[in-house]
């Protein structure tokens, strides 16, 4: 039997657009993997996978890709889960420990960092997550449903969505849908017909996924992301692309 291989990862965030992938009907010859953060781009890049939500930074590094389809991950302004923890304002933060499971997350805030706040911090790898620990002068990059965990405990907490909107008065995409360049019509609408189920059926998906409190998952998914990828959010993306490109000198997608 004919077969596509679909990648996504396993967050929060992602909830609705696996629901549809599952139970919508539309991709009944999807064999669907869920990978972590840094393995699904890793899948598509390996040839491993034929389509994919990836993190917008990934695009750029990966051949013969292509942007498909009207869905993503994305905030119009405060995402919640990709945040800056510190106990002490950015001004005097000098040093900053990075979350190691999104690479958009950590070019995003470099981005944010020397062009819109105007900090130059040390940066460093968090690499055990049970050091997070409350000291003045020192930030936290965390991403992904970990937050929840952590966000109430430090004095300053700067949105990172929030705060590219402030800078460039735009919304911010984390993650986009992509494909290999010979994946054909068929699929891709098969798939956005899936995505459009999952997001009309938010609140089926988080009683089924059932990782977390049923109004805290559905008002996540609701106020704070969005996952229409329309023209604007197109134009953030370019944006990004374009900064991207000054720090790791990798173009995007024309």
């Amino acid at each position: 039997m004919y077969r596509v291989r679909v990648a996504a990862v396993s967050y929060l965030n992602t909830i609705p657009f696996i629901h549809g992938i599952e139970y919508s009907g539309c991709l009944p010859y999807a064999e669907l993997s869920l990978y972590p953060p840094a393995g699904y781009a890793e899948a598509l890049s390996s040839g491993d996978a034929d389509i994919a939500l990836i993190p917008v930074a990934a695009i750029p590094s990966i051949p013969d890709i292509k942007i498909i389809g009207n869905h993503c991950i994305s905030a119009k302004d405060n995402v919640r889960t990709v945040v800056l923890l510190s106990e002490s304002p950015l001004e005097k933060i000098d040093k900053i420990y990075l979350d190691p499971h999104s690479r958009t997350s950590v070019m995003l805030i470099r981005i944010l960092a020397g062009e819109f706040w105007n900090i130059a911090p040390e940066w460093l790898p968090l690499d055990n997550f049970e050091n997070i620990a409350s000291e003045k002068g020192t930030g936290y990059v965390l991403i992904g449903d970990k937050v929840f965990n952590y966000e109430n405990i430090f004095a300053y907490k700067y949105d990172l969505a929030h705060e590219w909107n402030i800078f460039t008065g735009m919304p911010f995409v984390f993650a986009a849908w992509v494909a290999r360049r010979d994946i054909g019509p068929k699929e891709i609408e098969d798939l956005e017909n899936a995505l459009v189920y999952g997001v009309s059926h938010i609140e089926d998906a988080v009683k089924n996924d059932k990782r977390t409190d049923v109004n805290t998952a559905y008002l996540y998914l609701t106020e704070n992301i969005d996952f229409n990828l329309d023209n604007d959010k197109r134009e953030s993306m370019r944006l990004f692309f374009r900064k991207l490109e000054k720090i790791s000198g990798k173009a995007g997608p024309g």
